[in-house]
């Protein structure tokens, strides 16, 4: 989690896969992220900066507009980033009346970690294999004595908030997360459980498992 106002962490330019629609007497082309929206399905597979949280906010605004009852469905590859933009998609998790399931895909680092433990409680998952990161705010102090001394102090608030996060969304002890955020620090989804970072490990289904067996 970098504080730096000066962090954009430019998300990975891709190309976005479109889908083709057809009525029979139209298509139709939308992008793969429109067609997961209109399922209530949000996915951060970027750095986390302004512009990327923006678009989650305005995401989860409008879902809740839609439905405020019905589960809005996070996904979550994201090596975290700058941790006021996380903050503004975080605030907007707990301000929203619909409930925010989110997934932990391939890997959550970062703040891209506590946005996967600030889910609704009883509704935070990892797929079997993804990789949970946390550890404390970085920030690189440049200039004069009293600019470092400043970002110091901004780091060591964003500390205690941050692991105040933690403490509230998972039941952990507060040296216990002291512990796990003194520095980097990568788990399984299993270790994620046991701290109360996830509630369940998705796994295969048994039609899907029995059938790789047979295959």
């Amino acid at each position: 989690m970098n504080i730096n106002s000066q962090y954009t962490a430019e998300p990975l330019r891709s190309v976005v896969p479109m889908v083709i629609e057809s009525d029979g007497r139209a298509e139709r082309a939308f992008d793969i992220y429109s067609l997961l929206l209109r399922n209530r399905i949000i996915f951060l597979g970027t750095p986390i900066n302004d512009q990327v949280a923006n678009v989650i906010v305005a995401q989860l605004l409008y879902l809740n507009s839609e439905d405020p009852t019905k589960d809005i469905n996070f996904y979550i590859n994201s090596p975290g980033g700058q941790v006021t933009s996380g903050l503004a998609i975080y605030d907007t998790m707990q301000m929203i009346t619909a409930p925010v399931s989110t997934t932990a895909v391939g890997m959550t680092a970062s703040f891209g970690t506590m946005l996967l433990l600030a889910g609704t409680k009883g509704k935070r998952y990892a797929l079997p294999n993804a990789t949970i990161h946390l550890h404390q705010p970085l920030g690189g102090a440049q200039g004069q004595a009293s600019d470092i001394e400043i970002q110091a102090n901004e780091i060591l608030r964003l500390k205690k908030l941050l692991n105040g996060m933690i403490m509230r969304h998972t039941g952990m002890a507060e040296e216990t997360v002291l512990r796990y955020t003194d520095r980097d620090n990568y788990m399984t989804a299993e270790q994620a459980r046991t701290l109360g970072l996830i509630d369940e490990i998705l796994l295969p289904s048994e039609t899907k498992l029995a059938a790789l067996k047979a295959g």
